[in-house]
């Protein structure tokens, strides 16, 4: 049975990473929705606007709580994330409540000095309302992918990102649902699963990437090109590996050396966006989302040697 402390721990940290996830996730759906789409994009932003809210409450709750670690990886905010709001609101017109990352760049980390038990309560209360949005938004998208596959909808997002934007969605309420249940998050156990998931969505990143380029950028093509083919190795290497009968370290190693690649590459595209210096249909705040991604995969990656 897992501890008050950890429960709280990972809870947080768990929220602070994926409901700023989902919530951008209902920021680029709603962007990609044509005009006459209206009641979607109205759903779109209900659900911007309720992960905010949970979000908002998630943050309050880590105030003097969060480990230092998860601060430091960057995967909460980084320091592109508020330009690339800014960015993606005069892009698209859809307001971004910017006060949100203003409270993640405050946070302060553990101190070690509140009610234990009230905050357990607090928490789990948050993980109950963070599984209800989870699973009306996993409708929401397995609804938006059926009917763009059937030809009912168009939107601009690939299906591809539907189903990806899906797929965390639905790994993020697994890994909540368990915490929920009293069953601690255990790194090296869930080793095997974490790798396997995370490259497949690096894979992914490379190829969303690749597809949103301007024809004319032909290096940076072929720079996302092969990452996507990397990640995509590493992922079948992961699924093929016995979680039992072998060793998965040099290969954990050798993820964690493209990881950082990936991560270098994709900041350096986050700056380019900002900079107007790529041409290109991706919207800021994406770039400044795959790469949050990598951030938190790269302190999963890490966790596993530990």
């Amino acid at each position: 049975m897992i501890s008050k402390q950890k429960f709280i721990n990972q809870s947080l940290e768990l929220n602070l990473f994926f409901l700023r996830i989902m919530k951008e996730h209902s920021i680029f759906l709603e962007a990609a929705f044509a005009i006459k789409d209206m009641n979607l994009i109205s759903q779109a932003d209900n659900f911007k606007n309720e992960f905010t809210r949970l979000l908002s409450l998630a943050i309050s709750l880590s105030e003097g709580v969060v480990s230092p670690r998860i601060l430091e990886a960057n995967e909460i905010v980084t320091k592109y994330t508020m330009d690339a709001e800014r960015a993606t609101q005069f892009a698209t017109g859809i307001f971004i409540d910017s006060s949100i990352t203003s409270m993640e760049n405050s946070l302060s980390t553990n101190i070690g000095s509140k009610n234990i038990s009230m905050l357990t309560e607090h928490v789990y209360m948050l993980n109950n309302h963070s599984l209800a949005a989870i699973s009306m938004i996993i409708n929401f998208k397995t609804n938006l992918k059926n009917d763009v596959l059937s030809c009912k909808t168009f939107t601009t997002a690939y299906p591809l990102l539907i189903d990806h934007v899906l797929r965390e969605a639905v790994f993020f309420k697994q890994l909540l649902t368990r915490l929920q249940n009293g069953i601690e998050t255990d790194m090296k156990r869930e080793m095997f699963e974490q790798e396997t998931f995370w490259n497949r969505i690096m894979s992914e990143h490379s190829y969303f990437i690749r597809g949103l380029l301007d024809p004319t950028e032909v290096e940076l093509f072929d720079i996302s090109n092969n990452f996507g083919k990397e990640f995509e190795a590493l992922r079948k290497q992961a699924s093929a590996i016995s979680k039992s009968s072998l060793d998965m370290s040099t290969l954990t190693d050798n993820t964690l050396k493209e990881a950082i690649k990936i991560r270098d590459f994709k900041s350096q595209a986050t700056e380019g966006l900002l900079g107007c210096k790529i041409k290109s249909v991706i919207l800021p705040l994406l770039a400044d989302h795959v790469l949050r991604e990598a951030n938190h995969y790269i302190n999963v990656l890490k966790s596993f040697s530990e």
